[in-house]
């Protein structure tokens, strides 16, 4: 009887062991599949997340790239401005450049007054000061600065000595250098302070003063335009420039 026994319980323990065994699988197989979920899922997310950060990538690009043309067209429309109000200064130069240098009529020696004496070569102080010009024109503002300043130096008493001075001061300027801009455009508006050429000279010293950060010069010089040259266009412009600071 006792033989019976123990074969009993020997296949009581085999069956037991085979139990736990299947379900020792059963769990792995279900601790895998859940792995396996979460694991998908983390990957989705990741993916998911991958997609949107290359999203946003592209629409900051395309942002990117739609100031960066915003940027270029802004900067074409300035640099057209200031070559349109450069050619306006230049012609204007011009215009009125014919109505100094015309011939004056003198008095008859009936009236007691003598002719007035020619003071040089007007045709040679003309060729040079239009070189000076013409090279202004050709955006080579160095050797403009140098034309205008060896004219100033060779007929400081000219009629046209006003406007060499006033174009050296912008042929300064168009190198970024507002320090000799400002040195050249004093000369215009001290030592010829009557010319038609001191306001403008004044309005370009309130730029460059702009520029250096001089809030207080910019708004003593446009003032000075005001009170000393109150019917000239300048004088107009210094005003609309005060309205906007």
């Amino acid at each position: 009887m006792r033989p019976v026994r123990i074969a009993f319980l020997l296949a009581m323990l085999g069956a037991a062991q085979a139990q736990a065994g299947m379900f020792d699988d059963e769990e792995a197989r279900r601790q895998v599949s859940d792995l396996k979920i979460k694991t998908e899922a983390r990957f989705d997310q990741q993916g998911k997340a991958q997609l949107d950060l290359a999203s946003q990538i592209q629409r900051q690009a395309e942002e990117i790239a739609r100031l960066r043309g915003q940027i270029e067209t802004l900067n074409y429309e300035l640099e057209t401005a200031k070559k349109r109000q450069q050619d306006f200064y230049l012609d204007l130069d011009t215009r009125l450049r014919k109505f100094e240098t015309a011939p004056t009529v003198n008095a008859s020696p009936e009236a007691g007054t003598a002719p007035a004496k020619p003071t040089g070569d007007p045709a040679k102080e003309t060729q040079d000061y239009e070189a000076a010009l013409n090279l202004f024109k050709l955006a080579k503002y160095k050797e403009a600065a140098s034309g205008f300043a060896a004219f100033v130096q060779k007929y400081p008493d000219s009629q046209l000595a006003p406007n060499a001075q006033y174009w050296m001061g912008n042929a300064w300027y168009a190198q970024r250098d507002c320090k000799k801009a400002i040195e050249a455009q004093s000369i215009v508006t001290s030592k010829y302070a009557d010319s038609p050429k001191a306001p403008d000279a004044w309005l370009a010293i309130a730029t460059c003063q702009q520029e250096m950060g001089n809030p207080g010069g910019v708004k003593r010089s446009l003032e000075t335009v005001i009170s000393k040259y109150p019917s000239s266009p300048a004088a107009e412009t210094a005003q609309q420039r005060l309205k906007k600071k």
